[in-house]
């Protein structure tokens, strides 16, 4: 099984933003826990990040026939990139968003989510823990 696991805008800059949304560990420290658990259940896995959304539209294409499952935490690009919801409208695998925080619990502009209408799965709320339950999600359905 390959995943790719995308994440948007201003991810790298977690450790550093609100704790209290956000947690104090870093990306880095989100993808090794990723890559461990990918390690331990004999899946291949690519970590990507960007505040672009045309890189982010541009890997999702790449991802056709190479990967199974992409995992995506869009960030702001959640709420507002038709973009990246096209891509992945026609992305040939599974698709999971993620996010660290409960956006609909959040301010009225986060209630809306572009990347959600395509995907097979939705975590939220659940910290940085909630990209193990994603993967645990997307090795439970191979």
């Amino acid at each position: 099984m390959n995943i790719l696991l995308l994440n948007g805008p201003n991810l790298n800059m977690l450790g550093k933003r609100d704790a209290s949304i956000y947690g104090t560990e870093t990306l880095k420290d989100v993808e090794d826990m990723c890559q461990n658990f990918a390690d331990k259940n004999g899946v291949s896995l690519t970590c990507r990040q960007s505040n672009h959304e045309g890189e982010l539209v541009t890997w999702i294409q790449q991802a056709r026939s190479t990967y199974d499952v992409i995992i995506i935490n869009g960030g702001a690009y959640t709420h507002t990139s038709i973009a990246i919801h096209d891509a992945l409208e026609i992305f040939d695998g599974k698709v999971v968003e993620i996010h660290i925080s409960e956006p609909k619990e959040r301010e009225a502009f986060r209630h809306i989510s572009y990347i959600e209408p395509c995907a097979d799965y939705r975590i939220a709320g659940h910290g940085i823990k909630g990209y193990i339950m994603a993967f645990e999600w997307a090795v439970d359905k191979k």
